[in-house]
Protein backbone atom coordinates (compact mmCIF):
# COMPACT_ATOMS: atom_id res chain seq x y z
CA UNK A 1 0.00 0.00 0.00
CA UNK A 2 1.43 3.67 -1.10
CA UNK A 3 -0.95 5.90 -0.06
CA UNK A 4 -3.92 6.04 2.41
CA UNK A 5 -6.23 8.56 3.61
CA UNK A 6 -7.10 10.07 7.02
CA UNK A 7 -9.62 12.03 8.36
CA UNK A 8 -10.93 13.12 12.00
CA UNK A 9 -15.34 13.29 12.11
CA UNK A 10 -17.76 13.78 14.76
CA UNK A 11 -17.37 15.93 17.51
CA UNK A 12 -14.14 17.55 18.54
CA UNK A 13 -11.96 15.39 21.79
CA UNK A 14 -8.42 16.43 23.12
CA UNK A 15 -6.51 13.55 21.66
CA UNK A 16 -7.69 13.48 18.12
CA UNK A 17 -4.40 15.17 16.78
CA UNK A 18 -2.25 12.38 18.87
CA UNK A 19 -4.22 10.06 17.34
CA UNK A 20 -3.13 11.48 13.76
CA UNK A 21 0.44 11.68 14.91
CA UNK A 22 0.96 8.27 15.62
CA UNK A 23 -1.03 7.47 12.19
CA UNK A 24 1.47 9.10 10.43
CA UNK A 25 4.69 8.11 12.17
CA UNK A 26 3.47 4.44 11.79
CA UNK A 27 3.00 5.26 8.23
CA UNK A 28 6.41 6.89 7.84
CA UNK A 29 8.06 3.59 8.76
CA UNK A 30 5.56 1.71 6.47
CA UNK A 31 6.59 3.55 3.33
CA UNK A 32 2.88 4.82 3.12
CA UNK A 33 2.08 8.18 2.07
CA UNK A 34 -0.50 10.07 4.33
CA UNK A 35 -3.59 12.32 2.97
CA UNK A 36 -5.75 14.31 5.78
CA UNK A 37 -8.82 15.23 4.87
CA UNK A 38 -9.91 18.28 5.68
CA UNK A 39 -13.36 18.72 7.67
CA UNK A 40 -14.45 14.57 7.85
CA UNK A 41 -16.75 13.31 5.23
CA UNK A 42 -17.59 17.08 4.30
CA UNK A 43 -14.04 17.02 2.12
CA UNK A 44 -15.43 13.85 0.21
CA UNK A 45 -18.27 14.79 -0.83
CA UNK A 46 -16.40 17.91 -2.16
CA UNK A 47 -15.28 17.90 -6.14
CA UNK A 48 -12.16 19.79 -4.91
CA UNK A 49 -11.38 16.85 -2.14
CA UNK A 50 -9.72 19.58 0.11
CA UNK A 51 -6.61 17.60 1.68
CA UNK A 52 -3.16 17.50 3.30
CA UNK A 53 0.10 16.06 2.75
CA UNK A 54 0.52 14.82 6.21
CA UNK A 55 3.92 13.48 5.99
CA UNK A 56 5.87 15.00 2.68
CA UNK A 57 8.89 12.73 2.04
CA UNK A 58 7.88 9.72 5.22
CA UNK A 59 8.55 13.16 7.55
CA UNK A 60 5.13 14.06 9.78
CA UNK A 61 4.75 17.99 9.40
CA UNK A 62 5.80 20.33 12.21
CA UNK A 63 1.45 21.32 12.77
CA UNK A 64 1.13 17.81 14.08
CA UNK A 65 1.67 18.14 17.82
CA UNK A 66 0.47 15.07 19.90
CA UNK A 67 0.45 17.23 22.63
CA UNK A 68 -2.53 19.96 21.05
CA UNK A 69 -5.95 19.44 21.56
CA UNK A 70 -8.68 18.88 18.66
CA UNK A 71 -7.89 18.45 15.17
CA UNK A 72 -5.63 20.13 12.69
CA UNK A 73 -7.87 18.41 9.94
CA UNK A 74 -10.86 19.97 11.62
CA UNK A 75 -13.99 17.86 12.10
CA UNK A 76 -17.60 18.20 11.31
CA UNK A 77 -20.96 16.09 11.51
CA UNK A 78 -21.69 15.45 8.03
CA UNK A 79 -22.10 11.48 7.31
CA UNK A 80 -22.57 9.43 4.49
CA UNK A 81 -24.69 6.02 4.47
CA UNK A 82 -25.78 3.36 2.52
CA UNK A 83 -29.24 5.13 1.47
CA UNK A 84 -26.62 7.50 -0.35
CA UNK A 85 -25.39 4.92 -3.08
CA UNK A 86 -24.66 7.70 -5.52
CA UNK A 87 -22.54 9.88 -3.53
CA UNK A 88 -20.77 6.49 -2.31
CA UNK A 89 -19.64 6.31 -6.03
CA UNK A 90 -18.69 9.67 -6.33
CA UNK A 91 -16.50 9.53 -3.29
CA UNK A 92 -14.90 5.99 -4.18
CA UNK A 93 -14.13 6.99 -7.46
CA UNK A 94 -12.51 10.22 -6.48
CA UNK A 95 -9.82 8.90 -3.77
CA UNK A 96 -9.53 6.48 -6.57
CA UNK A 97 -8.53 9.35 -8.57
CA UNK A 98 -6.02 10.49 -5.64
CA UNK A 99 -4.55 7.14 -5.68
CA UNK A 100 -5.64 6.54 -1.92
CA UNK A 101 -5.69 3.11 -1.48
CA UNK A 102 -7.56 2.79 2.19
CA UNK A 103 -9.36 5.41 4.22
CA UNK A 104 -8.86 5.42 8.41
CA UNK A 105 -11.35 7.18 10.38
CA UNK A 106 -11.28 8.70 13.55
CA UNK A 107 -14.39 8.80 15.17
CA UNK A 108 -17.44 7.47 17.19
CA UNK A 109 -20.17 5.44 16.32
CA UNK A 110 -21.46 8.14 13.58
CA UNK A 111 -18.15 7.71 12.08
CA UNK A 112 -17.90 4.25 12.39
CA UNK A 113 -21.51 4.37 10.28
CA UNK A 114 -20.48 6.39 7.44
CA UNK A 115 -17.11 4.15 6.84
CA UNK A 116 -18.82 0.57 6.77
CA UNK A 117 -20.88 2.25 3.73
CA UNK A 118 -17.57 3.47 2.15
CA UNK A 119 -15.63 0.25 2.85
CA UNK A 120 -17.93 -1.75 0.37
CA UNK A 121 -16.05 0.28 -2.31
CA UNK A 122 -12.50 0.93 -0.14
CA UNK A 123 -10.71 -0.79 2.32
CA UNK A 124 -11.46 1.51 5.61
CA UNK A 125 -10.73 1.23 9.79
CA UNK A 126 -11.74 2.95 12.34
CA UNK A 127 -9.38 4.43 15.46
CA UNK A 128 -12.10 5.76 17.92
CA UNK A 129 -12.16 8.66 20.20
CA UNK A 130 -14.96 9.40 22.28
CA UNK A 131 -15.18 11.88 25.40
CA UNK A 132 -18.32 9.83 26.07
CA UNK A 133 -16.38 6.24 26.56
CA UNK A 134 -19.74 4.35 24.81
CA UNK A 135 -18.09 3.42 21.37
CA UNK A 136 -17.58 -0.46 22.59
CA UNK A 137 -19.18 -3.42 24.83
CA UNK A 138 -19.54 -4.55 28.61
CA UNK A 139 -18.77 -8.21 26.67
CA UNK A 140 -18.77 -9.85 23.50
CA UNK A 141 -22.72 -11.04 23.32
CA UNK A 142 -24.19 -7.86 24.36
CA UNK A 143 -25.55 -6.55 20.89
CA UNK A 144 -27.49 -9.57 21.05
CA UNK A 145 -29.73 -9.06 23.88
CA UNK A 146 -31.83 -6.47 21.97
CA UNK A 147 -35.29 -7.74 20.83
CA UNK A 148 -37.49 -6.53 18.16
CA UNK A 149 -40.41 -4.15 19.15
CA UNK A 150 -43.86 -6.12 20.31
CA UNK A 151 -46.83 -5.00 22.41
CA UNK A 152 -44.96 -3.59 25.25
CA UNK A 153 -42.23 -1.92 23.80
CA UNK A 154 -42.60 0.65 20.42
CA UNK A 155 -38.91 0.07 19.82
CA UNK A 156 -36.44 -2.44 20.12
CA UNK A 157 -35.35 -3.23 23.36
CA UNK A 158 -32.87 -4.77 25.51
CA UNK A 159 -33.75 -7.77 27.52
CA UNK A 160 -31.94 -9.37 30.11
CA UNK A 161 -28.76 -8.90 30.24
CA UNK A 162 -25.65 -10.31 32.32
CA UNK A 163 -25.79 -9.37 36.07
CA UNK A 164 -21.78 -9.32 36.49
CA UNK A 165 -19.05 -8.73 33.97
CA UNK A 166 -15.47 -9.53 33.63
CA UNK A 167 -13.26 -6.67 33.00
CA UNK A 168 -10.77 -8.45 30.51
CA UNK A 169 -13.85 -9.13 28.61
CA UNK A 170 -14.95 -5.43 27.88
CA UNK A 171 -14.18 -4.27 24.24
CA UNK A 172 -12.45 -0.87 23.87
CA UNK A 173 -11.83 -0.73 27.64
CA UNK A 174 -11.25 2.94 27.17
CA UNK A 175 -11.72 5.70 24.39
CA UNK A 176 -9.32 8.20 23.39
CA UNK A 177 -10.55 11.48 24.87
CA UNK A 178 -12.61 10.20 28.25
CA UNK A 179 -9.69 10.52 30.76
CA UNK A 180 -8.87 13.89 29.69
CA UNK A 181 -12.82 14.98 30.54
CA UNK A 182 -13.30 13.39 33.72
CA UNK A 183 -9.56 15.19 34.71
CA UNK A 184 -11.81 18.45 33.40
CA UNK A 185 -14.32 16.93 35.59
CA UNK A 186 -12.76 16.18 38.19
CA UNK A 187 -11.15 19.68 38.49
CA UNK A 188 -14.26 21.56 38.11
CA UNK A 189 -16.47 19.55 40.90
CA UNK A 190 -13.71 20.34 43.59
CA UNK A 191 -13.47 24.36 42.51
CA UNK A 192 -17.48 24.21 42.71
CA UNK A 193 -17.11 22.15 45.99
CA UNK A 194 -15.48 25.37 47.69
CA UNK A 195 -17.94 27.61 46.59
CA UNK A 196 -21.09 25.17 47.70
CA UNK A 197 -19.61 24.95 50.90
CA UNK A 198 -18.61 28.55 51.69
CA UNK A 199 -22.12 29.22 50.70
CA UNK A 200 -24.15 26.58 52.41
CA UNK A 201 -25.75 25.97 49.51
CA UNK A 202 -26.35 22.58 46.87
CA UNK A 203 -24.60 22.56 43.83
CA UNK A 204 -25.62 20.44 40.58
CA UNK A 205 -23.33 20.00 38.25
CA UNK A 206 -23.96 18.83 34.91
CA UNK A 207 -21.88 17.08 32.74
CA UNK A 208 -21.76 15.45 29.42
CA UNK A 209 -23.41 11.79 28.04
CA UNK A 210 -26.09 11.79 26.45
CA UNK A 211 -26.66 7.73 26.20
CA UNK A 212 -24.15 6.89 28.86
CA UNK A 213 -22.41 7.61 32.23
CA UNK A 214 -19.15 7.29 31.97
CA UNK A 215 -18.15 10.71 32.34
CA UNK A 216 -20.35 10.97 35.66
CA UNK A 217 -19.12 7.99 36.99
CA UNK A 218 -15.34 9.04 35.92
CA UNK A 219 -16.91 12.79 38.47
CA UNK A 220 -16.31 10.48 41.18
CA UNK A 221 -12.52 11.36 41.35
CA UNK A 222 -13.87 14.97 42.16
CA UNK A 223 -15.79 13.46 45.16
CA UNK A 224 -19.37 14.62 44.46
CA UNK A 225 -21.55 14.07 47.29
CA UNK A 226 -24.12 12.04 44.66
CA UNK A 227 -24.18 11.05 41.03
CA UNK A 228 -27.02 10.58 38.85
CA UNK A 229 -26.42 8.87 35.44
CA UNK A 230 -28.32 7.92 32.52
CA UNK A 231 -28.50 4.24 32.89
CA UNK A 232 -30.60 4.89 36.18
CA UNK A 233 -33.94 6.19 36.65
CA UNK A 234 -34.16 8.85 38.62
CA UNK A 235 -36.27 8.55 41.73
CA UNK A 236 -36.64 12.17 42.90
CA UNK A 237 -37.44 10.78 46.59
CA UNK A 238 -34.88 9.20 47.48
CA UNK A 239 -32.76 12.09 45.69
CA UNK A 240 -34.34 14.38 48.11
CA UNK A 241 -33.69 11.70 50.67
CA UNK A 242 -30.15 11.59 50.04
CA UNK A 243 -30.02 15.45 49.77
CA UNK A 244 -31.61 16.05 52.79
CA UNK A 245 -29.73 13.94 54.64
CA UNK A 246 -26.46 15.62 53.52
CA UNK A 247 -27.15 18.91 53.83
CA UNK A 248 -28.21 18.51 57.58
CA UNK A 249 -24.99 16.91 58.09
CA UNK A 250 -22.80 19.38 56.36
CA UNK A 251 -24.84 22.39 55.23
CA UNK A 252 -24.25 21.81 51.51
CA UNK A 253 -24.10 19.26 49.03
CA UNK A 254 -22.47 18.84 45.28
CA UNK A 255 -24.33 16.66 42.85
CA UNK A 256 -22.97 15.34 39.68
CA UNK A 257 -25.91 14.25 36.87
CA UNK A 258 -25.02 12.91 33.60
CA UNK A 259 -27.06 15.23 30.60
CA UNK A 260 -28.94 12.51 29.66
CA UNK A 261 -30.52 11.23 32.57
CA UNK A 262 -34.05 10.20 32.63
CA UNK A 263 -36.88 10.02 34.83
CA UNK A 264 -38.77 6.77 36.10
CA UNK A 265 -41.16 6.84 32.94
CA UNK A 266 -37.93 7.36 30.64
CA UNK A 267 -38.25 10.73 29.77
CA UNK A 268 -34.99 12.64 29.24
CA UNK A 269 -34.90 15.65 32.29
CA UNK A 270 -33.36 17.63 29.94
CA UNK A 271 -36.33 17.57 27.33
CA UNK A 272 -39.04 18.06 29.85
CA UNK A 273 -39.42 21.46 29.57
CA UNK A 274 -38.27 23.46 26.50
CA UNK A 275 -38.41 27.27 25.74
CA UNK A 276 -38.44 29.02 22.35
CA UNK A 277 -34.86 31.16 21.56
CA UNK A 278 -35.04 34.24 19.73
CA UNK A 279 -34.29 32.78 16.12
CA UNK A 280 -37.54 30.26 17.07
CA UNK A 281 -35.05 27.10 18.11
CA UNK A 282 -36.43 24.83 20.42
CA UNK A 283 -33.94 25.09 23.99
CA UNK A 284 -34.23 22.95 26.23
CA UNK A 285 -33.45 23.50 29.95
CA UNK A 286 -30.92 20.98 30.67
CA UNK A 287 -30.87 17.80 32.98
CA UNK A 288 -29.45 20.28 36.03
CA UNK A 289 -32.31 22.73 35.68
CA UNK A 290 -35.14 20.22 35.73
CA UNK A 291 -33.68 18.44 38.81
CA UNK A 292 -32.97 22.14 40.81
CA UNK A 293 -36.28 22.92 39.93
CA UNK A 294 -37.71 19.73 41.32
CA UNK A 295 -35.88 19.65 45.03
CA UNK A 296 -37.09 23.46 44.64
CA UNK A 297 -40.52 22.10 45.05
CA UNK A 298 -40.06 19.35 46.93
CA UNK A 299 -38.20 20.86 49.95
CA UNK A 300 -39.51 24.45 49.82
CA UNK A 301 -38.46 27.69 51.99
CA UNK A 302 -39.86 26.11 55.25
CA UNK A 303 -36.71 23.62 54.96
CA UNK A 304 -34.03 25.70 54.17
CA UNK A 305 -35.16 28.92 57.23
CA UNK A 306 -34.17 26.07 59.59
CA UNK A 307 -30.72 26.44 57.92
CA UNK A 308 -30.20 29.94 56.07
CA UNK A 309 -32.45 32.13 58.17
CA UNK A 310 -33.55 35.25 55.62
CA UNK A 311 -33.19 33.26 52.55
CA UNK A 312 -35.28 31.15 50.38
CA UNK A 313 -35.16 28.12 48.72
CA UNK A 314 -34.04 29.64 45.23
CA UNK A 315 -30.96 31.08 46.97
CA UNK A 316 -29.87 27.56 48.38
CA UNK A 317 -29.45 25.91 44.92
CA UNK A 318 -26.94 26.49 41.86
CA UNK A 319 -26.55 25.11 38.50
CA UNK A 320 -23.11 24.54 36.67
CA UNK A 321 -22.46 22.91 33.43
CA UNK A 322 -18.97 22.07 32.53
CA UNK A 323 -19.84 22.00 29.16
CA UNK A 324 -17.70 21.78 26.38
CA UNK A 325 -14.50 22.47 28.28
CA UNK A 326 -14.75 18.22 28.73
CA UNK A 327 -14.10 18.43 24.82
CA UNK A 328 -11.41 20.81 24.89
CA UNK A 329 -7.00 21.66 26.06
CA UNK A 330 -4.33 19.13 25.66
CA UNK A 331 -4.72 15.65 26.50
CA UNK A 332 -3.59 14.08 29.26
CA UNK A 333 -0.72 11.43 29.06
CA UNK A 334 -3.38 8.42 29.32
CA UNK A 335 -5.32 10.08 26.22
CA UNK A 336 -2.03 11.47 24.81
CA UNK A 337 -0.01 7.40 24.71
CA UNK A 338 -2.91 5.52 23.68
CA UNK A 339 -4.32 7.99 21.28
CA UNK A 340 -1.23 8.10 19.32
CA UNK A 341 -0.91 3.41 19.32
CA UNK A 342 -4.62 3.32 18.57
CA UNK A 343 -3.72 5.45 15.73
CA UNK A 344 -0.65 3.63 14.76
CA UNK A 345 -2.88 0.07 15.04
CA UNK A 346 -4.90 1.58 12.43
CA UNK A 347 -2.63 2.02 9.76
CA UNK A 348 -0.78 -1.39 10.20
CA UNK A 349 -4.47 -2.60 9.94
CA UNK A 350 -5.30 -1.31 6.77
CA UNK A 351 -1.87 -2.14 5.50
CA UNK A 352 -2.44 -6.00 6.44
CA UNK A 353 -5.49 -5.71 4.52
CA UNK A 354 -8.47 -5.48 7.15
CA UNK A 355 -11.35 -3.57 6.26
CA UNK A 356 -14.18 -2.61 7.90
CA UNK A 357 -12.61 -3.14 11.22
CA UNK A 358 -11.85 -0.90 14.54
CA UNK A 359 -8.94 -0.65 16.95
CA UNK A 360 -9.68 -1.27 20.32
CA UNK A 361 -7.72 -0.67 23.74
CA UNK A 362 -8.33 -3.94 25.96
CA UNK A 363 -6.84 -4.47 29.18
CA UNK A 364 -6.01 -7.44 31.17
CA UNK A 365 -4.91 -7.95 34.70
CA UNK A 366 -1.83 -9.57 33.87
CA UNK A 367 -0.68 -7.73 30.87
CA UNK A 368 -2.40 -4.17 31.39
CA UNK A 369 -3.32 -2.52 28.17
CA UNK A 370 -2.95 -4.10 24.81
CA UNK A 371 -3.58 -3.56 21.37
CA UNK A 372 -6.47 -5.63 19.44
CA UNK A 373 -9.32 -5.23 16.84
CA UNK A 374 -12.69 -6.17 16.14
CA UNK A 375 -14.94 -6.36 13.16
CA UNK A 376 -17.43 -3.56 12.93
CA UNK A 377 -20.23 -5.28 12.37
CA UNK A 378 -19.39 -7.31 16.06
CA UNK A 379 -20.80 -4.09 17.40
CA UNK A 380 -23.86 -3.96 15.72
CA UNK A 381 -27.10 -5.54 16.77
CA UNK A 382 -29.54 -7.84 15.06
CA UNK A 383 -31.63 -4.40 13.58
CA UNK A 384 -28.15 -2.72 12.32
CA UNK A 385 -27.73 -0.43 15.12
CA UNK A 386 -24.63 0.62 16.85
CA UNK A 387 -25.78 1.41 20.14
CA UNK A 388 -23.90 3.24 22.54
CA UNK A 389 -22.34 1.00 25.32
CA UNK A 390 -23.49 1.97 28.88
CA UNK A 391 -22.58 2.05 32.45
CA UNK A 392 -23.35 -1.46 33.49
CA UNK A 393 -25.15 -1.89 36.54
CA UNK A 394 -22.65 -4.12 38.61
CA UNK A 395 -20.54 -0.73 38.39
CA UNK A 396 -22.76 1.84 39.87
CA UNK A 397 -24.11 1.19 43.59
CA UNK A 398 -27.69 2.71 43.09
CA UNK A 399 -27.98 2.99 46.81
CA UNK A 400 -25.42 5.02 47.45
CA UNK A 401 -25.44 6.76 44.27
CA UNK A 402 -21.78 6.41 43.74
CA UNK A 403 -19.56 3.80 41.80
CA UNK A 404 -19.45 0.55 43.28
CA UNK A 405 -16.39 -1.36 43.85
CA UNK A 406 -16.36 -3.05 40.51
CA UNK A 407 -17.28 0.26 38.99
CA UNK A 408 -13.87 1.61 41.32
CA UNK A 409 -11.82 -1.26 40.23
CA UNK A 410 -12.92 -0.07 36.62
CA UNK A 411 -11.40 3.04 36.76
CA UNK A 412 -8.37 2.39 38.54
CA UNK A 413 -6.51 1.16 35.74
CA UNK A 414 -7.61 4.29 33.76
CA UNK A 415 -6.76 6.92 35.82
CA UNK A 416 -3.89 6.13 38.35
CA UNK A 417 -1.19 7.14 36.22
CA UNK A 418 -3.16 9.08 33.99
CA UNK A 419 -1.15 12.38 34.03
CA UNK A 420 1.98 12.24 33.72
CA UNK A 421 4.99 15.06 34.83
CA UNK A 422 5.08 16.43 31.33
CA UNK A 423 1.29 17.58 32.02
CA UNK A 424 2.13 19.42 34.92
CA UNK A 425 5.35 20.47 33.61
CA UNK A 426 2.91 22.18 30.53
CA UNK A 427 0.82 23.72 33.11
CA UNK A 428 3.85 25.54 34.97
CA UNK A 429 5.77 26.69 31.92
CA UNK A 430 2.87 27.12 29.34
CA UNK A 431 -0.31 28.93 30.95
CA UNK A 432 1.69 32.31 32.91
CA UNK A 433 3.70 32.73 29.88
CA UNK A 434 4.74 36.21 29.93
CA UNK A 435 4.33 35.92 26.64
CA UNK A 436 0.54 35.09 26.61
CA UNK A 437 0.34 38.60 27.36
CA UNK A 438 1.90 40.41 24.26
CA UNK A 439 0.82 38.20 21.59
CA UNK A 440 -2.30 36.82 20.16
CA UNK A 441 -3.30 33.26 19.85
CA UNK A 442 -1.41 31.82 17.21
CA UNK A 443 -3.65 29.45 15.59
CA UNK A 444 -2.52 26.27 13.72
CA UNK A 445 -5.27 26.33 10.92
CA UNK A 446 -3.33 29.16 9.61
CA UNK A 447 -0.54 26.99 8.70
CA UNK A 448 -2.42 24.46 7.97
CA UNK A 449 -4.42 26.52 5.54
CA UNK A 450 -1.01 27.16 3.20
CA UNK A 451 -1.06 23.67 2.87
CA UNK A 452 -4.26 22.74 2.00
CA UNK A 453 -4.50 20.97 -2.02
CA UNK A 454 -7.14 20.42 -4.15
CA UNK A 455 -8.35 18.34 -6.59
CA UNK A 456 -9.99 18.77 -9.76
CA UNK A 457 -12.91 16.42 -10.18
CA UNK A 458 -12.62 15.14 -13.64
Amino acid sequence: MKRIGILTAGGDTPALNATLFGAVERANELGIEVLGFIRGFDSLLDPCLPHVRLNPLYSTIPELEPTQGGTILGSSRTYVDQSQSESLKTISGRLERMGVEGLVCIGGDGTLSALQSISEFLPCVLAPKTIDNDLGLNYLDEPNEWQAPDADHAEPWKKGGRADIDLEEIINYATPGYATAVFVVAQSIQRIRTTAESHRRIAIVEVMGRDSGYIALGAAYGQPDLILIPELPLDYRELEDHVRELYDLQQHAVIVVGEGVIDKEGRRLGDISKTIDPAGNIVFSGAADEIKKTLMKDLGDEYFRGHRSHETVNSAFFTRKVGHTQRGGPPIKFDRFFATQLGGKAVEMIDHGENNCVATLQWSKSGGFQLDSLPANKLRDRFGKIRARQVHPSFFDSHRLQPSRLGIEYLLPIFTNAIGESDLEHFRLELFDSGNLTSRYQSTNVDIQKRVKMAVDK
